[in-house]
């Protein structure tokens, strides 16, 4: 079965307003018990989200690392990266780079996260498009 993927069309135009929802939404998968990815477009990308994890909300504590080959200990842990997910951490997908993730086939739910930056939205359209090609009906959200 095809993951289901979401775009979410933030109204703002800055990268910190995507980081900060993406914190959002790995919080709620956490909290699900889901495993989680996000998947930046450099290493510095992965270490801004790293740190934003650990201060987006005073009351929230989410285990997270960046990946680095070694899987965490936590079993949840949300993990950071800029290359494929590892096997077990492919349920969730939060996708905060330029290209669409390389393997879906084990991914549950996918979400694309925009804002209104026109290089943004046309990085998301061209993505959107790919997943058309692969037989997937995204669902949008405008925020």
């Amino acid at each position: 079965m095809p993951p289901k993927v979401n775009f979410y069309v933030l109204s703002s135009q800055s990268e910190q307003g995507r980081q900060a929802f993406a914190c959002k939404l790995a919080e709620k998968a956490f909290r699900l018990g889901f495993k989680t990815y996000i998947l930046t477009k450099s290493m510095q990308q992965a270490q801004q989200m790293n740190r934003l994890l650990w201060t987006f909300r005073s009351s929230s504590f989410v285990p997270h690392e960046i990946y680095q080959d070694i899987l965490p200990g936590t079993a949840n842990a949300v993990i950071i990266g800029t290359r494929q997910a590892p096997p077990p951490w492919q349920h969730t997908l939060i996708n905060l780079s330029e290209h669409c993730p390389e393997d879906i086939s084990q991914s549950e739910q996918i979400f694309e996260l925009l804002d209104n930056d026109e290089t943004q939205k046309q990085a998301g359209r061209k993505r959107y498009r790919h997943y058309q090609t692969l037989g997937i009906t995204p669902n949008t959200h405008k925020m």
